[in-house]
């Protein structure tokens, strides 16, 4: 495996992009969100020719905790939304009919979603004894993209030890991008894809016999690329796809696929106080982020967001039947803010997933290419293609 680590402390920004409206967080990840925690398990292991169910393996599992405590027994206001459903998400349909997040966000590679929620499930039972005995049952909340290019997918080399590796080693700091984790093994736009992690710091104006002059809230999000044509791949807007293609060795699977055959995960957190309609509304607005660099949502493309809100905790045992949560007044004038963060947070979050990532050659010789950083900067210095 080409140990080339050129780029992984380079992000889009570092590329001179300054086409975005909105400022960054302090860490411009998602963990910008108070609360929110990140682990990842990444597994690499040998080389050469595939061996099913032992290897190569290129592959891993990427945790997102809404808050550091107990998520069964504090659930979050939350949303899902598909925008294209070709994948194997697990626990989609008890977040859209209750409007809550139970569970820790795993992502992995599709074909290990079971063994991840397996995984999930025994944690949460570890710590919630009650659950089917006094208690209702758990929701587990997993997303995938297919690494298989890369990784011997048949092996679901991703077991409950990787999971709760992932789970113990999470925090609220700095946030690993590139090729770790759930990113070990995928691809975007033909090059090395992977983990990528973005945020907004908004200051939103309020009236102006408001105690304060602005509302601050932060958006944040991180994504699992693994989709996208080599031709297709915007940076700020600019054509980079078209005057840059990948190395012939990889690109030859891609010339002879007859359509687009990728996935992303999208999670994306708030501290603004938002209901489950509120997030779903945000929700959608991720497909706009996800057009801005350069993908057409394909045929065969799996893009799923999941989106929480931080803001207040729903009990499982609450203490009585009403409670008084803070709620928007003005929904119009904190949308105005908080949907354009969330696409200017996925677009960029997707660019700093190629540029964190590294060259890697997985099974049977296969390799996906780090995006060549030098040449993408000098083509965005280009005014004519700007």
């Amino acid at each position: 495996m080409d140990k080339s680590v050129f780029t992984a402390n380079r992000r889009a920004r570092d590329l001179g992009l300054t086409h975005w409206r909105l400022p960054p967080g302090p860490l411009n990840a998602i963990t910008d969100v108070a609360g929110v925690c990140v682990g990842h398990t990444t597994l690499i292991k040998g080389e050469g020719p595939l061996v099913r169910g032992r290897g190569p393996v290129r592959t891993g599992v990427t945790v997102v905790l809404p808050h550091a405590g107990n998520l069964f027994r504090e659930k979050v206001r939350a949303a899902v939304y598909t925008i294209n459903g070709f994948g194997k998400a697990c626990g989609f349909e008890e977040v859209r009919e209750l409007g809550v997040i139970e569970s820790p966000i795993a992502l992995t590679n599709t074909l290990n979603v079971w063994r991840v929620a397996d995984a999930l499930a025994d944690y949460t039972l570890h710590h919630n004894p009650e659950i089917g005995v006094s208690t209702s049952s758990f929701n587990a909340l997993v997303g995938e993209c297919n690494d298989g290019y890369l990784n011997d997918i048949q092996g679901r080399h991703v077991h409950a030890e990787h999971v709760w590796a992932a789970l113990e080693a999470a925090s609220a700091g700095p946030v690993a991008q590139g090729c770790v984790g759930a990113g070990t093994g995928t691809s975007c736009f033909g090059w090395k894809g992977g983990i990528g992690t973005s945020s907004r710091a908004l200051a939103i104006p309020q009236q102006p016999d408001a105690p304060a002059p602005t509302q601050a809230f932060t958006v944040g999000c991180l994504v699992q690329s693994n989709f996208g044509r080599p031709e297709e791949l915007l940076f700020g807007g600019v054509h980079v796809g078209r005057h840059l293609q990948p190395p012939p060795e990889s690109k030859s699977a891609l010339e002879n696929d007859s359509g687009e055959k990728g996935s992303i995960m999208m999670v994306l957190a708030t501290d603004a106080p938002l209901d489950a309609r509120q997030l779903q509304r945000l929700a959608v607005r991720a497909a706009a982020g996800l057009a801005r660099t350069g993908s057409h949502i394909g045929h065969g493309s799996g893009d799923f967001v999941i989106a929480f809100s931080t803001a207040q905790r729903v009990h499982h045992w609450p203490d009585s039947l009403l409670t008084t949560q803070t709620a928007l007044a003005d929904e119009p004038r904190a949308m105005q803010w908080l949907l354009p963060a969330v696409v200017e947070c996925v677009e960029e979050a997707v660019l700093n997933s190629l540029c964190a990532a590294h060259t890697m050659r997985g099974r049977t010789g296969h390799v996906r290419h780090a995006l060549p950083l030098d040449q993408v900067a000098q083509l965005l210095q280009n005014p004519i293609l700007s």
